[in-house]
């Protein structure tokens, strides 16, 4: 099954961002991204892949113990960026290094688990908004996102999550997302 470890914001906190993307839809080229659907935004600490089920007693275990060795903690979404011209991404900030901190500790589970991590790039809170394919510039859509900044939310909960990628072939179909276990922070 495919697997991401993730910390997903509060309804509240994500009905904000709803509300700043929203005016994003009206710049030039707005159609030609492929939005993610909000149902689905959360920051990703660790992006497992392809993981056998037998291992998954073992990792589950080692996921709970990194959950409860970090407090919960608060965050607020805030500003916008991108990744070259491919990813547009919200921000967080606030206490970001307990946040970083959590994801370090995932990788290091998982890896303890036998699922081998990518750790090519160090861990950047953000949670994609959107993906672009070629001839389409984010910066304006991420300059339109700088000024944004969410109320606060405490961060409580670490949660595995399944990916479901479309099978169908319709156009546009996005992958399903579905928690197989979450943990409280610092339980």
């Amino acid at each position: 099954m495919r697997l991401f470890v993730a910390v997903v914001p509060p309804p509240p906190a994500l009905s904000q961002l709803q509300s700043a993307v929203a005016g994003l839809h009206s710049l030039p080229d707005s159609g030609r991204l492929r939005w993610a659907d909000p149902a689905t935004w959360h920051f990703t600490l660790a992006f497992l892949g392809e993981v056998d089920e037998a291992v998954l007693p073992d990792l589950t275990e080692r996921l709970g113990r990194a959950a409860h060795r970090h407090p919960a903690h608060e965050l607020r979404l805030a500003g916008g960026g991108r990744f070259g011209d491919r990813v547009l991404w919200a921000g967080a900030d606030g206490d970001v290094a307990t946040l970083s901190a959590l994801a370090r500790s995932t990788g290091a589970a998982a890896r303890r688990a036998g699922v081998p991590v990518d750790e090519s790039r160090p861990f950047h809170a953000h949670l994609t908004l959107a993906r672009a394919g070629g001839g389409v510039a984010l910066r304006p859509f991420a300059e339109a996102l700088s000024d944004f900044r969410g109320s606060p939310w405490t961060a409580e909960r670490l949660e595995l999550v399944r990916s479901r990628l479309p099978g169908s072939g319709v156009p546009g179909e996005r992958p399903r997302y579905e928690t197989v276990r979450s943990w409280e922070l610092g339980g």
